[in-house]
């Protein structure tokens, strides 16, 4: 198993399992994410904590997940980044576009002040 969705009464949890966010889980990542959205799921909490790598196609997955959300007035949180995949999100100026905060619990805290 690439990544486990919850289903909380205020958002959909996923946690990426694998340590590398790439071509081989994206594709499916991607539908996942349409399939929540057209479910009517608005708010999304995307856990990175076990990924230590992260390539375009996963940034490709990102994307679409934020934009799923806001599309539905929703919100989209990323959490847990490590160094690495910090960096490529920085670089790619997508800390600028994106929420992101330390864990899963501020994620959640955020969403339900919303």
């Amino acid at each position: 198993m690439d990544f486990k969705v919850e289903q909380q009464p205020n958002y959909t949890l996923i946690r990426v399992l694998q340590e590398k966010l790439d071509t081989h889980i994206a594709p499916s990542l991607k539908s996942e994410l349409v399939l929540i959205s057209g479910n009517g799921e608005k708010n999304v909490i995307l856990d990175l904590s076990k990924c230590r790598y992260c390539d375009s196609s996963g940034l490709s997955s990102i994307l679409v997940a934020n934009r799923l959300c806001k599309n539905t007035g929703g919100m989209f949180v990323l959490t847990g980044l490590n160094d690495a995949i910090g960096r490529l999100i920085t670089i790619s100026q997508l800390d600028t576009v994106l929420t992101i905060v330390t864990d899963v619990n501020e994620a959640v805290t955020l969403i339900e002040k919303a």
